[in-house]
């Protein structure tokens, strides 16, 4: 199993609103545009993350799932995981969106902890992020939000006849952008169990899958399969 077969699975398990990972089903994504650039013999442009930054979203994802006797977030290399999909994936709305959010959290942790997210102890980020979590579900619940949904769904729909009537059936709809901690938490799930170490030592792996059978007997504890 590839990859991009990982990252469908996955996806499909979360009830596939995975942001980004529908982007990535339908296209690959784009290619890199360091990769490019080196292939065509161009300037190499500059990643989205600073290095700094990915240690921050590796330190951010081990706090959702941190190391116990399997591997941990960081082991699965997250914080890069996420570097490749927002920057690759994402709409630059989003992106916008979630590099915002790294600062949202580190304002909010000198506010609350008097300590940047990097300094703060394991139980005071948990706290945070258990916060931040339950802002995000909250978030799509306002009514705020589901009326500008409602608006954008009213304005997507008529595009989306007008493509059709030209024979077009691959129309991608424009959406509202989730909350920060929505996205991360989403792509902290998405890269751990997509991984080797996650889908390997976390999950059941077997390399040579037999035949699909949909009704395993499971026993509470056991792990889940990644094949």
């Amino acid at each position: 199993m590839n990859r991009r077969q990982a990252v469908q699975k996955v996806a499909l398990l979360m009830g596939g609103t995975v942001l980004g990972a529908e982007l990535f089903i339908q296209t690959g994504c784009k290619t890199t545009p360091k990769k490019d650039a080196a292939g065509a013999g161009a300037e190499v442009l500059p990643d989205f993350f600073t290095k700094d930054e990915i240690a921050y979203l590796d330190e951010i994802a081990e706090t959702i799932l941190p190391k116990t006797t399997t591997p941990g977030a960081k082991d699965a290399k997250v914080g890069e995981f996420m570097h490749v999909m927002v920057r690759d994936c994402y709409t630059p709305q989003d992106q916008q969106v979630f590099k915002e959010g790294i600062s949202s959290i580190e304002k909010l942790s000198k506010e609350k902890y008097q300590n940047g997210f990097m300094q703060m102890q394991p139980q005071q980020r948990t706290e945070l992020l258990t916060a931040l979590d339950k802002e995000a579900k909250e978030y799509t619940g306002t009514d705020d939000y589901k009326a500008k949904q409602a608006a954008l769904d009213k304005e997507e729909n008529a595009k989306d006849s007008v493509e059709r009537s030209k024979g077009n059936f691959g129309y991608g709809r424009a959406r509202l952008s989730k909350h920060y901690f929505s996205m991360m938490k989403e792509l902290t799930l998405l890269g751990f169990f997509t991984s080797e170490p996650g889908a390997t030592k976390a999950l059941r792996y077997a390399a040579v899958p037999g035949k699909y059978d949909g009704c395993m007997p499971y026993q509470k504890g056991d792990k889940g399969w990644a094949t």
